[in-house]
């Protein structure tokens, strides 16, 4: 599955929301990033940001699971999402 940039911005702010919600995360993610909750806000609309919200899921299967079960989402949803924003390509060293 392919994602267009704004569909794939879509689903990275469905898993911001879904990460804003998660008790646990969260605070992962803003330690991790060294982001605020305020920077959140501001720069939610960034596709930088946005892939940076993906990669932190991608970091680990069990994350993938979590939002992708809890969103209804395919597991195979969010790589392809993280590929169609910027600094998501995959990197070939062949």
């Amino acid at each position: 599955m392919t994602h267009s940039q704004d569909t794939a911005e879509a689903l990275a702010l469905e898993a911001l929301g879904w990460l804003a919600g998660n008790d646990e995360l969260l605070p992962v993610f803003l330690g991790a990033t060294g982001c605020s909750p305020d920077d959140l806000r501001e720069r939610a609309a960034a596709p930088d940001f946005l892939g940076a919200v993906l990669d932190f899921i991608l970091m680990d299967d069990a994350f993938v699971i979590a939002f992708c079960d809890g969103t209804g989402r395919a597991y195979t949803e969010v790589a392809a999402a993280r590929a169609a924003l910027p600094g998501g390509q995959q990197v070939n060293w062949t």
